[in-house]
């Protein structure tokens, strides 16, 4: 079956930096957009960053932009967030999923899902 696992979430303090993987399997997932979502505690899931399949092209919400950068590594079956400049804001359970379509910023497209990481910034 599917399956996405994300690891690298943890405990940091305000400006450090984390790289977030989600690694899957049981899916051809070179052909699967990749996307990066979080949830804070009464909060909606926010979507952050999508890569696509086909030449890798980059999508950033503005609350993230200039900081975050997703990536991918298809020999691995992996997609990355890497987190820079972290702020107490960020602190939520971050999820990857993956999209057999091109639609980076609505998570009903979203085909299957990991089960979540959590990131803690301490001020």
């Amino acid at each position: 079956q599917v399956q996405l696992v994300e690891s690298g979430g943890g405990l940091v303090q305000a400006g450090d930096s984390l790289r977030l993987s989600c690694a899957a399997s049981g899916l051809t997932f070179s052909s699967y957009t990749a996307g990066w979502f979080r949830q804070a505690p009464g909060k909606e899931r926010e979507a952050l960053a999508a890569i696509s399949w086909r030449w890798s092209r980059t999508v950033l919400s503005d609350s993230v932009k200039g900081r975050f950068t997703i990536s991918r590594d298809n020999a691995k079956n992996t997609v990355y967030l890497q987190m820079n400049s972290l702020k107490p804001e960020d602190t939520a359970v971050y999820y990857c999923a993956v999209d057999r379509d091109w639609n980076p910023w609505n998570p009903r497209s979203y085909d299957y899902w990991g089960q979540g990481t959590q990131v803690t910034v301490s001020s």
